[in-house]
């Protein structure tokens, strides 16, 4: 059965060495890293890896830092180009290897990001456009954003969404930035749960319900806190004193749906380092249909094997039927991304 990866990482060595030379503060400190997993850059040491999983193929996004960090338009711009271009390049110099890519997007320009999502998907052929939890600390829902959200829609393409959070963000108003490395651990799945639910209540579900979302690490914190937001958010407002408290009541009993429910709008990877009680909990609550294999690769202990063995192991234990097996590996990625199988 093939087993296509739909969020791998990679980091191109031509976009690699163009962005290690404009790179600023704070994002530096990711290229460091980045430069320690060839798997990342090399091709070679990738195709090894790969080869150890039989009929295992990849779509590829590009991995931290966002575009957007490593620069200022028209910086920025430029290397989403430059990334883009690569990725297309490989996908047609090895399709049985590579199925397609999700285009990275300038998103601290507006104008370039409209422009190469046309580009990158009529074009370079790409499947869809990957964004980050939040553009260098702007949310998502910010009127800023609206044009990208209706372009999207209009090309009916799906949004790969990764979380960001750097050690700048504390864990405590007293300090100056996150220790222990929690801005990692526990910010990135708080950043995605965060996105999610300013999608829903902002009503971008609603003004664009073709939009397929696809939250990298099977929903974040959302399948396992449903309860909460099942009784929690139907209850919206009320937590909230005064005029902000009476608007949010407003706004929960003008929504067409149950908040819970557009939370099951969105799809998810089994990207979850390992843990298969966390894979099950996110089918239960986003249902088989809206997810995909993914495993995070190459950023695990082995760089590059463990991710992918660790989530192959994890599927072979949830007692899925063959059928089952065929969506969740392929089928759903052919369905919801248009790859090919």
């Amino acid at each position: 059965m093939k087993k296509i990866d739909v969020f791998p990482h990679i980091f191109p060595k031509p976009l690699l060495d163009r962005a290690s030379r404009v790179a600023v503060e704070p994002v530096l400190g990711q290229f460091k890293r980045n430069s320690g997993i060839p798997v990342l850059y090399d091709l070679d040491a990738r195709f090894r890896v790969m080869d150890q999983f039989g009929d295992y193929v990849q779509v590829l996004t590009i991995s931290n830092p966002p575009i957007e960090a490593i620069g200022a338009p028209p910086t920025s711009t430029e290397l989403a180009r430059v990334g883009n271009d690569t990725l297309a390049e490989l996908c047609v110099k090895y399709p049985d290897r590579f199925l397609g890519f999700a285009a990275s997007l300038p998103m601290n320009d507006v104008d370039g990001t409209l422009r190469e999502i046309d580009r990158a998907i009529n074009e370079l052929g790409a499947l869809g456009v990957q964004i980050y939890t939040n553009v260098l600390g702007r949310p998502l829902d910010d009127p800023l954003f609206d044009q990208f959200w209706a372009k999207v829609a209009q090309m009916n393409k799906p949004i790969w969404v990764h979380p960001a959070r750097s050690p700048a963000m504390p864990d405590y108003a007293t300090e100056d930035h996150s220790k222990y490395e929690i801005w990692w651990t526990f910010g990135w799945p708080y950043e995605t749960a965060v996105f999610m639910a300013r999608v829903v209540f902002s009503g971008i579900l609603d003004r664009y319900p073709n939009l397929k979302i696809l939250t990298h690490h099977g929903g974040s914190m959302v399948p396992h806190f449903s309860g909460r937001i099942g009784p929690g958010m139907e209850n919206l407002g009320n937590r909230t004193p005064g005029a902000e408290g009476d608007a949010l009541v407003r706004q929960r009993e003008t929504m067409a749906k149950k908040p819970v429910e557009y939370f099951k709008m969105f799809y998810g990877d089994t990207a979850l380092f390992g843990a298969g009680h966390a894979i099950r909990c996110a089918m239960d609550f986003l249902g088989l249909d809206h997810m995909m294999f993914g495993s995070d690769m190459p950023f695990d202990p082995e760089r590059g094997t463990a991710f992918i063995r660790w989530t192959i192991e994890n599927i072979g234990e949830l007692s899925l039927s063959e059928a089952q097996l065929a969506d969740l590996y392929q089928n759903n990625a052919a369905r919801i991304l248009g790859v090919r199988v």
